[in-house]
């Protein structure tokens, strides 16, 4: 089959398109022809070797896909042959830059037959993120004030609607030129980071949820209300260290399940978070893809169609 994979960390020079062995499905699991996968933040950085080295090559990047089930292995009675599914992989695993993967068929969700296959790999891993981050971890509630940084990447495009849809007040930093897109969202106040410091307009906030890390994440202490907590996803495996005792520093756990799924699946259809905006590459331009999302400054989300 075809792939996008690596044979050495390094730049996006690195990732290299060719062929590579089927996968075999497993006790559970289920092969996927994908049709599309996503681009996420952590791809390059698992490329590049920020996350940590691996010695397997070649590898597989890709997290999040949609596809059609091409076969099954013994145990799987929760998905056929011919379903269109779409899914995040198992923690631990990546492989979706190809155009097959074997995974386990119980963190599998159907794919809504009116959206097309980019467009449910699109919300896969933001949605399920944001979810996991805004509804379980942050707790947020009806009234509350929300500092959601970097509104116009993926999982805070997400987190902005979802947050508007709780009933909470949302602000958020961007760049000038996705204001308008982030109040189409649902963000109440935006704050122009090139502009403005946001510790200096912004304060007594009942959550943060911070998707930049470095020097951002840090200063997000600052705009909480006692009392107040703030959830992290850029800044490594552990949340950074609180250097306020009144104010609560956790890291989502973003596991991978069906129900998180379907619930992304039922807001979306529903009209109450919109698929967000998305830029197509094919799987053979995974380099110049790469590029792109390590330069930070996209919008919405970058898609492989993959066939």
């Amino acid at each position: 089959m075809k792939a996008a994979y690596i044979e050495k960390h390094g730049g996006p020079e690195v990732l290299t398109y060719g062929n590579i062995l089927d996968p075999v499905a497993g006790p559970g699991e289920a092969i996927v022809d994908i049709h599309a996968a996503s681009v996420n933040g952590a791809d390059w950085k698992v490329r590049s070797g920020a996350s940590g080295t691996i010695t397997d090559f070649p590898y597989v990047l890709g997290r999040d896909f949609s596809g059609v089930v091409r076969a099954v292995g013994d145990d799987v009675k929760d998905v056929q042959v011919g379903d269109s599914v779409f899914g995040v992989c198992d923690v631990g695993q990546e492989g979706a830059y190809a155009e097959k993967i074997a995974i386990k068929s119980s963190i599998l969700a159907p794919k809504p037959d009116r959206w097309s296959h980019v467009e449910a790999a699109s919300v896969a891993l933001i949605g399920l993120t944001a979810l996991i981050s805004i509804e379980d971890t942050l707790q947020l509630k009806r009234g509350e004030t929300i500092l959601i940084q970097g509104g116009a990447g993926g999982v805070a495009g997400f987190a902005i609607a979802l947050a508007r849809y709780l009933g909470a007040r949302v602000i958020t930093t961007a760049s000038a030129v996705n204001h308008d897109y982030l109040r189409s969202l649902g963000a109440d106040e935006i704050i122009d980071y090139n502009a403005l410091d946001f510790t200096k307009v912004v304060s007594e906030c009942e959550a943060v949820f911070e998707t930049v890390g470095g020097d951002v994440a840090k200063r997000s202490f600052n705009v909480l209300a006692p009392g107040g907590r703030a959830a992290f996803i850029a800044s490594g495996a552990k949340a950074p260290e609180s250097p306020r005792e009144d104010v609560h520093s956790l890291r989502p756990a973003v596991g991978r399940d069906r129900p998180h799924l379907e619930r992304i699946v039922k807001l979306v259809t529903a009209g109450k978070i919109p698929i967000p905006e998305i830029t197509e590459y094919p799987l053979s331009a995974a380099a110049a893809a790469h590029e792109i999302s390590e330069a930070r400054h996209l919008r919405g989300k970058l898609v492989f169609k993959v066939r």
